[in-house]
C-alpha cells in the first residue's frame, strides 16, 4: 500500500516508520526544509511541496496513493490537505490529526476526511477506560461510517456473566468485535461465555452505542 503523508514533524516521521516497519511504501511531504531530515527516515520517499497546492500534489502523484494522512501540527493545513486529497484525487482513506479539540467538528466528510485523530481525546478515553467500570467508553470514531470503537468492562454484578454471547440481544447497528481477558483477545464467538471483568470492544453507530450499556448493565 502506498500512504502519503502530509506532515514530515516528529507525528509524521513516526507515522512513516511504523507504516514502513509493516511493509507499506510512504511519501513524506513538508513545506518546510528543516523538516526534512531524511536520515531520520531513510526508507521513505520525500518531498519538499505545499501539501496544500495542487501542484505539489500533483509532483506527489497523490492518485497512486490509497491512504493520505495530514499530519501536520497546523488544522487548516490538514483540512485543505484532506480535502484536496478526497476530491481532486480521489484517495480512497483519508486520515487527519486534530489538533486542538474545539476544531474537531470539522474533520468530517464534507472536508473529506475519513477517520479523524484527536490526541486529547484519545488519551481521555484510555484514561476512563482504564478506571471506568460498567460504563460504556468511547475510544474511537470512524468519521466515513458514523460508527465509533466502544468499550464497556463487565462488573461483578452483571447479569450477563456466566451467558454465551448469542444469549445477548445487541441493539440494532452494534457488533461485539473483540473480548479482552487476562490481557488476550479472543474473537467473539456464539458459544463464548462472558466473564467479570472482561473488556468488551463494540462498533457502534451513536445511537446504539445509548443502548449497550442497558443489555450488559442492569440499572437500578
Amino acid at each position: 500500500m502506498r500512504v502519503a503523508i502530509a506532515g514530515a514533524g516528529n507525528v509524521g516521521r513516526a507515522i512513516a516508520r511504523e507504516l514502513l516497519d509493516n511493509g507499506h511504501q510512504v511519501l513524506l511531504i513538508d513545506k518546510d526544509p528543516k523538516a526534512l531530515k531524511l536520515d531520520s527516515v531513510p526508507d521513505a520517499e520525500w518531498l519538499m511541496a505545499d501539501a496544500c497546492e495542487i501542484s505539489s500534489l500533483d509532483n506527489a502523484k497523490l492518485n497512486g496513493c490509497q491512504v493520505l494522512v495530514a499530519a501536520t501540527g497546523d488544522d487548516k493545513v490538514n483540512l485543505v490537505a484532506s480535502l484536496l486529497g478526497k476530491t481532486e484525487y480521489g484517495v480512497p482513506r483519508v486520515v487527519a490529526r486534530v489538533n486542538h479539540p474545539k476544531n474537531e467538528w470539522l474533520f468530517d466528510s464534507s472536508w473529506g476526511v475519513d477517520v479523524a485523530v484527536s490526541t486529547p481525546r484519545i488519551i481521555s478515553a484510555l484514561v476512563e477506560e482504564a478506571v471506568t467500570v460498567g460504563d460504556v467508553v468511547r475510544l474511537f470514531s470512524f468519521k466515513k461510517g458514523q460508527a465509533n470503537l466502544v468499550e464497556l468492562t463487565l462488573p461483578d454484578t452483571s447479569e450477563c456473566i456466566g451467558k454465551t454471547v448469542e444469549e445477548i440481544e445487541l441493539p440494532e447497528n452494534a457488533s461485539l468485535a473483540a473480548i479482552v481477558r487476562d490481557g488476550r483477545v479472543i474473537s467473539a464467538r456464539h458459544h463464548d461465555v462472558f466473564s467479570a471483568g472482561d473488556e468488551l470492544l463494540f462498533v457502534a453507530s451513536a445511537q446504539a452505542e445509548v443502548l449497550l450499556k442497558r443489555c450488559f448493565i442492569q440499572e437500578k
